[in-house]
C-alpha cells in the first residue's frame, strides 16, 4: 500500500461488546477481496474440522492470533481499499476491560464507525464510545445498526435506535454522517444494499466509506516533530547526533530554523536522514525522519521541534483538560500520575475538577473531589515541569494524552486551555534571549573535550551554618587542582553586585524570585563558557529549583542537600547529612559527579 498513489484514509470502529464489530470488519474485507489469498476458505474448512460455525469475526481473529479469546483486545489494524482509495482500519476494543486502549487506538483516525446491535440497541457503552469519539475530534461518525437479520429486517426497529442515538449524540454537538441498516452475518448494506431492506434507500457502508472527506493535509499546518530520540554515531569518525521522531503536521527542508519547545534551543537544519534511502531535502507529516543539526544543541526526548517563523506551540506546567477517565482505581486529588503526550511523559496532579459528568447520561456529578471510572471531567493538572503543546482545536494531535497510573493507562483527553504558570514570564524571557543568542564559533561539544568535563550547575543547599560554602569552596580548590575548569559563587557575590537595585530587605520575598532568575542567568553565562559552577543557598524550595532549570538546562543542574533534616519541598539529587570530614564529604561528592559523568577519574 505505501507504493499506491491513491489516498488513504485511517478509520476507527468502535462498538459495545459483541455488537459484531469484527463481523462487520470480517464482511468488508471478505466482499472487498481484500484478504490473503485462501484465508476465507481456511477459516472455513477449519470451522467444518471443528464443527463449529463459521463467523466472519474469525477473520479478524485469524489475523490477530486471538481467535481463542473470544474477545478484541487489541486496537488492530487491517487494510483494504476500494477504486477511491486505501483504507486502513482501527478496531478499537468494545469489551469495557479494554476500553482505555480505545484512546490510543482511536488517535490517528480521521472517521469512525460506530457499530449497535439492532437486537440489544443503544447501550451505555455505545454513549461512552461516542462521547469519546467526540472528545477526540474525529468529527465524522457513521453508525451502524448491525444484526438487522435477527429483527427480521425491522423498519420501526431501526428508526428507534436511530432517534434515540441521534438525540445524544446531537447533545454533545456531534453531526453523523449517517445511519447504515446492516447485517454483518448476511451482508445486506455492507458491501452491496441486498434485497431484505427494500424500505432502505441510503448508501452501503462501503459507498458510506468513500463518501467520506479526507482530513486536511496535515502537512500544511504547523510544523510539529515530538523528539522520539537522539541517535549518536562514533564509528569511522562519524560524530553526528540524529534527532529522530515523527512529523505530526507540517513539513521541514534543509537550511530550515529550528526552535525545540520546552527548552527553547535554537539551531538549523543540516541534513534530513532516513534509514535505507538516499538523504531528502524535504520531508513532510506522517514520515518518520532523523535531524542532524549545525550546532550540537542538547536535545531530550520528550521536546517539541517546531520551525522558527510559524506559530509557536504553547508552553505551561498548569493546563485545563478534558478527561476521561477509564480506572476502576478513581483519579484523586494528591496522588501522583503520568501525562504521556506525544513522546513526552511528565508526572502530574490533580490540581482543580471544575466539573464531572457521566459520559453515558450526560448528566452533572455535582460537587465530586475525584474523578470515578467512565467519568468526564474539565479539570486543571498541574505537570512537573513544562508540556509542549497545541490546543485541541488548533492541531489535534499534539493537544491529545493519555494518563498513566502506575503501570497501566487509565484515562485519556484532550487539552482545552494553557494556564499561566509561575515560570511563564521567566520562560517567555528565556525563548527571547536564546532566539537573540549570539552563539560562539567555539561548541559546548568542543568545549567539553577541550576542559574533559561537562559544563554543569552543582546548587549545594540546606540549613543554615551546616557548612556549605566550606564544602564548596573545598570542592571547587580540589576540581580545580586536578585540571578542571570550575567556580565557586556564593550568593553574597550577587546580591552586593549584580543584584544591588532590588537588594531591599522590606521585599525580600518579593523579590526573591528575580533574585533566583538573574542567578540563573549568571550561571547560564557561565556554562556556556564550559565550567563547572559550585553554587551555595540557604534552603533552596522547589519553587526556587523551577526558576533555575527553566533559564538552565535541567539536565547540566546537580541539586545536593547538605544537613540529616530537610525542611523544604525541593528535589534533590543526593543528600549528606554533613556531619562527615570535610575531605570525605568532597570525595562523596565527585564521585557522585563521576558517575553522572560531569567528571572523570583523573588517572
Amino acid at each position: 500500500m505505501s507504493e499506491n498513489k491513491q489516498e488513504q484514509m485511517n478509520i476507527v470502529f468502535a462498538g459495545h461488546v459483541d455488537h459484531g464489530k469484527s463481523t462487520v470488519v470480517g464482511r468488508l474485507l471478505a466482499d472487498t477481496h481484500s484478504l490473503p489469498e485462501g484465508k476465507l476458505e481456511a477459516i472455513k474448512q477449519n470451522c467444518h474440522r471443528n464443527s463449529k460455525p463459521f463467523e466472519y469475526a474469525f477473520l479478524i481473529d485469524a489475523l490477530k492470533d486471538e481467535q481463542s479469546q473470544g474477545i478484541t483486545i487489541d486496537a488492530a489494524r487491517v487494510f483494504f481499499k476500494t477504486e477511491k482509495r486505501n483504507y486502513v482500519i482501527i478496531d478499537a476494543p468494545g469489551h469495557i476491560e479494554f476500553l482505555k486502549n480505545m484512546v490510543t487506538g482511536a488517535s490517528r483516525a480521521e472517521a469512525a464507525i460506530l457499530v449497535i446491535d439492532a437486537e440489544e440497541g443503544v447501550k451505555e457503552n455505545s454513549k461512552r464510545h461516542g462521547y469519546m469519539i467526540s472528545m477526540l475530534r474525529i468529527r465524522q461518525l457513521l453508525v451502524v445498526v448491525n444484526k438487522m437479520d435477527l429483527v427480521a429486517y425491522k423498519q420501526e426497529i431501526f428508526d428507534k435506535i436511530t432517534t434515540e442515538y441521534s438525540s445524544f449524540l446531537k447533545e454533545i454537538k456531534l453531526t453523523p454522517e449517517g445511519f447504515i441498516p446492516l447485517s454483518g452475518m448476511k451482508g445486506d448494506s455492507v458491501a452491496n444494499l441486498g434485497h431484505n431492506m427494500p424500505w432502505y434507500q441510503g448508501p452501503s457502508l462501503l459507498q458510506a466509506l468513500d463518501q467520506f472527506s479526507l482530513e486536511a493535509d496535515r502537512s500544511n499546518k504547523a510544523f510539529r516533530m515530538p523528539v522520539q530520540d537522539i541517535y549518536k554515531f562514533t564509528k569511522f569518525g562519524d560524530s553526528r547526533r540524529v534527532i529522530v521522531g515523527t512529523i505530526e503536521s507540517g513539513r521541514v527542508k534543509l537550511g530550515d530554523k529550528i526552535l525545540f519547545y520546552p527548552s527553547g534551543k535554537k539551531t538549523r537544519v543540516k541534513t534530513i536522514e532516513s534509514f535505507n534511502s538516499q538523504r531528502k531535502t524535504e520531508v513532510s507529516a506522517g514520515h518518520a525522519c532523523g535531524l542532524t543539526m549545525e550546532d550540537q544543541i542538547y536535545i531530550t526526548r520528550g521536546e517539541m521541534a517546531v520551525l522558527e517563523n510559524e506559530k509557536q506551540p504553547a508552553v505551561s506546567s498548569s493546563i485545563k483538560v478534558n478527561l476521561f477517565w477509564l480506572s476502576r482505581t478513581p483519579m484523586t486529588k494528591g496522588r501522583e500520575y503520568h501525562l504521556k503526550s506525544g513522546t513526552a511523559k511528565i508526572a502530574c496532579r490533580i490540581d482543580k475538577i471544575i466539573r464531572v459528568i457521566d459520559a453515558s447520561t450526560l448528566n452533572p456529578l455535582n460537587d465530586k473531589d475525584q474523578i470515578d471510572r467512565h467519568d468526564v471531567a474539565e479539570c486543571v493538572l498541574k505537570l512537573k515541569k513544562p508540556l509542549a503543546f497545541d490546543l485541541a482545536e488548533e492541531i489535534a494531535q499534539t493537544s491529545r494524552f493519555v494518563i498513566v497510573d502506575e503501570y497501566e493507562i487509565a484515562g485519556g483527553g484532550i487539552i482545552r486551555e494553557e494556564i499561566k504558570d509561575a515560570q511563564s514570564d521567566i520562560r517567555n524571557k528565556v525563548f527571547l534571549r536564546n532566539f537573540k543568542w549570539e552563539k560562539s564559533f567555539i561548541s559546548p561539544h568542543t568545549r567539553a573535550r577541550r576542559y574533559n568535563q561537562k559544563s554543569t550547575l552543582i546548587l549545594i543547599t540546606g540549613l543554615k551554618d551546616i557548612g556549605k560554602k566550606e564544602v564548596a569552596k573545598k570542592l571547587e580548590e580540589d576540581l580545580f587542582h586536578e585540571g578542571k575548569f570550575v567556580y565557586f559563587l556564593g550568593i553574597g557575590n550577587l546580591l552586593y553586585g549584580l543584584d544591588a537595585d532590588i537588594k531591599d530587605k522590606g521585599a525580600k520575598e518579593k523579590n526573591r524570585p528575580e533574585h533566583i532568575r538573574r542567578l540563573a542567568e549568571v550561571a547560564h553565562i557561565l556554562m556556556d563558557a564550559g565550567v563547572i559552577l559550585i553554587v551555595t543557598a540557604v534552603e533552596l524550595a522547589q519553587d526556587d529549583l523551577e526558576i533555575i532549570k527553566t533559564v538552565v538546562d535541567p539536565a547540566f543542574t546537580e541539586v545536593i542537600w547538605l544537613g540529616e533534616e530537610v525542611t523544604t519541598d525541593i528535589s534533590f539529587d543526593y543528600q549528606y547529612a554533613g556531619l562527615e570530614e570535610k575531605d570525605i564529604l568532597v570525595e562523596k561528592i565527585k564521585e557522585s559527579l563521576i558517575e553522572k559523568g560531569v567528571i572523570f577519574h583523573p588517572w
